[in-house]
């Protein structure tokens, strides 16, 4: 077993023994191929006097050509790695914003512009604030989403990186989702809806009477009073074409919203593909006063003074709040 050539390798048939980890190992070669064999005994002086009987148990049988090339017979508690150490090597866990950037990427073909434009990019500035975007330290992670967000804003930030992780398990990029049981629970009544408090008939009129006088902002009086008397969401009266009119009613089928390259138009609604909406007679002397003689189908009803979709979040905080301040 401990017999050198004149090169002072180990002869041939010769098994040698190792520390690794703090671990016995068994190392020989056999027919060419290189065999290690964990014992599972920690290095001690006892231990090594153990694995020496199995070494010697294995060189006799390589002497004697009774050798089991399957190792069963000389590693009852322990795995077999030919070439390669016994040892796993733990390969890097990827981060927490590389992850989402994956993420992102493959969930952006299956949600709206906006969704990705607005709620993907507020949940990517939160984890690039984070003070660790290391998996190992989750929990820490899930404390300063308490600590520096609301709690209705840490939950859904935390339930999408719950998400993400999913996502990263199933593709293999991890082997667990160190999120998976965490929980953030919002105080009763935090996700309660504000009371909705509508304009009386007299604020509207006073609104629209308003933009009406105003020598800057009265280009947008249709447009307001349109909003009035549909109750329709901006995104739906800005998206909306000459097609969309018929004699009867108004087709709302699509809407402009948010995306990386600004505002841009998609088919169906917030929360449903279509709507119809009859048109009365306050709506009709709305849509009569401006249409154009030369109406083309697919021109924009809506549109700002420059013939581009109205920005209407520019719109509610600039023209809309300097407009109406101190009237209502």
């Amino acid at each position: 077993m401990f017999s050198k050539t004149p090169t002072g390798r180990a002869s041939k048939g010769s098994v040698s023994i190792l520390s690794s980890n703090q671990r016995l190992q068994l190392r020989f070669r056999y027919r060419g191929k290189r065999y290690y064999i964990s014992t599972g005994l920690a290095d001690t002086p006892n231990n090594r006097k153990l694995a020496e009987l199995k070494a010697s148990e294995i060189e006799k049988d390589i002497l004697y050509e009774r050798f089991d090339a399957t190792l069963e017979k000389y590693q009852p508690h322990s795995a077999l790695s030919t070439i390669t150490p016994i040892t796993p090597i733990k390969k890097p866990q990827p981060k927490l914003d590389e992850l989402w950037d994956k993420y992102s990427e493959f969930k952006k073909p299956q949600i709206s512009p906006s969704t990705y434009a607005k709620d993907f990019t507020k949940h990517r500035n939160h984890i690039a604030k984070l003070p660790t975007r290391s998996l190992d330290e989750a929990s820490a992670i899930r404390d300063y989403l308490l600590s520096n967000l609301t709690p209705d804003a840490a939950k859904r930030c935390l339930i999408q990186i719950k998400a993400c992780c999913n996502w990263a398990l199933s593709e293999g990029l991890i082997d667990n989702n160190p999120f998976a049981a965490m929980k953030i629970q919002v105080p009763k009544g935090a996700m309660e809806e504000q009371d909705i408090s509508p304009f009386s008939k007299q604020e509207r009129d006073l609104i629209i009477s308003t933009f009406e006088c105003d020598r800057h902002y009265s280009y947008y009086t249709h447009y307001v009073r349109f909003l009035f008397f549909t109750g329709c969401r901006p995104s739906e009266a800005i998206g909306l074409k000459w097609k969309h009119i018929t004699s009867n009613v108004i087709q709302f089928r699509e809407s402009v919203v948010v995306s990386e390259d600004g505002l841009v138009s998609k088919e169906g609604l917030k929360t449903q593909k279509k709507r119809d909406f009859p048109i009365n007679s306050q709506l009709q002397e709305i849509l009569d006063e401006i249409r154009p003689e030369d109406v083309n189908p697919e021109s924009l009803i809506f549109i700002s003074p420059e013939g581009k979709f109205i920005d209407h979040h520019n719109f509610s905080n600039r023209v809309a709040h300097r407009t109406t301040t101190g009237i209502i």
